[in-house]
Protein backbone atom coordinates (compact mmCIF):
# COMPACT_ATOMS: atom_id res chain seq x y z
CA UNK A 1 0.00 0.00 0.00
CA UNK A 2 1.46 3.15 -0.92
CA UNK A 3 1.01 6.12 0.98
CA UNK A 4 1.76 10.06 0.61
CA UNK A 5 3.67 12.26 3.59
CA UNK A 6 0.74 12.13 6.26
CA UNK A 7 0.70 8.70 6.38
CA UNK A 8 -2.57 8.61 4.07
CA UNK A 9 -2.91 5.93 1.94
CA UNK A 10 -3.13 6.89 -2.19
CA UNK A 11 -4.88 3.84 -4.10
CA UNK A 12 -8.75 2.93 -4.49
CA UNK A 13 -8.44 -0.66 -2.93
CA UNK A 14 -10.79 -2.19 -0.24
CA UNK A 15 -7.23 -1.71 2.09
CA UNK A 16 -6.91 1.63 0.95
CA UNK A 17 -10.34 2.84 2.47
CA UNK A 18 -10.05 1.34 5.46
CA UNK A 19 -6.43 2.62 6.27
CA UNK A 20 -8.02 6.03 4.95
CA UNK A 21 -10.65 5.54 7.29
CA UNK A 22 -8.70 5.00 10.59
CA UNK A 23 -6.30 7.63 9.72
CA UNK A 24 -9.34 10.18 9.91
CA UNK A 25 -10.60 8.34 13.63
CA UNK A 26 -6.89 8.81 14.18
CA UNK A 27 -6.51 12.60 13.09
CA UNK A 28 -10.09 13.39 15.09
CA UNK A 29 -8.84 11.41 18.42
CA UNK A 30 -5.32 13.77 18.29
CA UNK A 31 -7.23 16.45 17.28
CA UNK A 32 -9.84 16.03 20.06
CA UNK A 33 -6.83 15.95 22.73
CA UNK A 34 -5.71 19.45 21.60
CA UNK A 35 -8.92 21.18 21.35
CA UNK A 36 -10.25 20.05 24.94
CA UNK A 37 -13.89 22.05 23.87
CA UNK A 38 -14.26 20.49 20.78
CA UNK A 39 -15.68 23.31 19.12
CA UNK A 40 -14.49 26.30 16.84
CA UNK A 41 -15.69 29.59 15.82
CA UNK A 42 -16.97 29.96 12.46
CA UNK A 43 -16.55 33.32 11.22
CA UNK A 44 -19.57 33.08 8.15
CA UNK A 45 -22.15 31.92 11.09
CA UNK A 46 -20.62 33.97 13.66
CA UNK A 47 -20.93 30.87 15.93
CA UNK A 48 -19.45 27.83 17.34
CA UNK A 49 -19.22 24.31 15.48
CA UNK A 50 -19.02 21.65 17.71
CA UNK A 51 -17.18 18.06 16.65
CA UNK A 52 -19.06 15.12 17.85
CA UNK A 53 -18.87 11.29 17.85
CA UNK A 54 -21.50 11.95 14.97
CA UNK A 55 -19.17 14.25 12.81
CA UNK A 56 -16.03 11.46 12.91
CA UNK A 57 -18.55 8.67 12.25
CA UNK A 58 -20.09 10.26 9.12
CA UNK A 59 -16.70 11.87 8.21
CA UNK A 60 -14.69 9.00 8.44
CA UNK A 61 -16.86 7.08 6.47
CA UNK A 62 -17.62 9.64 3.54
CA UNK A 63 -13.99 11.16 2.82
CA UNK A 64 -12.21 7.95 3.16
CA UNK A 65 -13.75 6.91 -0.28
CA UNK A 66 -11.50 9.59 -1.50
CA UNK A 67 -7.83 9.82 -0.89
CA UNK A 68 -8.60 14.19 -1.90
CA UNK A 69 -11.27 13.78 0.70
CA UNK A 70 -9.19 12.28 3.67
CA UNK A 71 -6.84 14.76 2.89
CA UNK A 72 -8.96 17.36 3.40
CA UNK A 73 -9.09 16.31 6.98
CA UNK A 74 -6.09 18.09 7.72
CA UNK A 75 -7.28 21.28 7.31
CA UNK A 76 -10.50 20.67 10.25
CA UNK A 77 -9.65 23.84 12.72
CA UNK A 78 -9.21 25.26 9.39
CA UNK A 79 -12.80 24.70 7.12
CA UNK A 80 -14.14 24.75 10.67
CA UNK A 81 -13.14 28.01 11.25
CA UNK A 82 -13.16 30.05 7.86
CA UNK A 83 -15.99 28.13 5.68
CA UNK A 84 -18.86 30.20 4.28
CA UNK A 85 -22.68 28.99 3.90
CA UNK A 86 -23.93 28.47 0.43
CA UNK A 87 -27.54 28.93 -0.02
CA UNK A 88 -30.18 28.82 2.48
CA UNK A 89 -30.46 25.70 5.20
CA UNK A 90 -32.36 22.60 4.51
CA UNK A 91 -34.39 20.96 6.12
CA UNK A 92 -33.02 17.22 7.82
CA UNK A 93 -33.56 14.05 5.92
CA UNK A 94 -35.12 12.30 9.01
CA UNK A 95 -35.27 9.14 6.77
CA UNK A 96 -31.82 8.85 7.25
CA UNK A 97 -30.69 7.90 11.11
CA UNK A 98 -27.35 9.95 11.28
CA UNK A 99 -29.70 13.00 10.51
CA UNK A 100 -32.53 12.63 12.72
CA UNK A 101 -31.51 14.86 15.36
CA UNK A 102 -31.23 17.32 13.42
CA UNK A 103 -33.59 20.40 12.33
CA UNK A 104 -31.47 21.91 9.65
CA UNK A 105 -28.61 20.89 7.31
CA UNK A 106 -26.30 24.12 6.71
CA UNK A 107 -24.13 23.60 3.82
CA UNK A 108 -20.57 25.29 3.85
CA UNK A 109 -17.73 26.14 1.73
CA UNK A 110 -13.76 26.06 1.91
CA UNK A 111 -11.64 27.49 -0.71
CA UNK A 112 -8.12 26.14 0.75
CA UNK A 113 -4.99 27.66 -1.53
CA UNK A 114 -3.40 25.07 -3.83
CA UNK A 115 -5.77 22.37 -2.50
CA UNK A 116 -9.61 23.17 -4.05
CA UNK A 117 -13.16 23.72 -2.79
CA UNK A 118 -14.08 21.55 0.18
CA UNK A 119 -17.42 20.62 1.33
CA UNK A 120 -18.58 21.07 5.28
CA UNK A 121 -21.73 20.20 6.20
CA UNK A 122 -23.14 21.02 9.59
CA UNK A 123 -26.37 19.63 11.59
CA UNK A 124 -28.61 22.03 13.66
CA UNK A 125 -29.72 19.90 16.79
CA UNK A 126 -33.00 20.09 17.22
CA UNK A 127 -34.33 22.00 20.22
CA UNK A 128 -30.73 23.22 21.67
CA UNK A 129 -29.95 24.75 17.62
CA UNK A 130 -26.34 23.61 18.59
CA UNK A 131 -24.23 23.91 15.07
CA UNK A 132 -22.62 20.31 14.76
CA UNK A 133 -19.87 19.63 12.12
CA UNK A 134 -21.55 16.39 10.17
CA UNK A 135 -19.26 15.76 7.07
CA UNK A 136 -16.07 16.78 5.57
CA UNK A 137 -15.45 16.13 2.08
CA UNK A 138 -13.22 17.61 -0.95
CA UNK A 139 -15.23 18.64 -4.10
CA UNK A 140 -14.03 17.70 -7.03
CA UNK A 141 -13.86 19.70 -10.86
CA UNK A 142 -16.43 22.14 -9.88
Amino acid sequence: MEVDKNGIALGDTGEDKRARKKFIKEFYRIWGTLNPTKQIFNKSLNEYISVKHISVEETSGQASIRYKSTLAIVFLSEILENATKKGNPRNADSAKDNQKRFEKIIVMEYIKFEFGKIKLTVGVKRGTKEKVQYCITAIEND
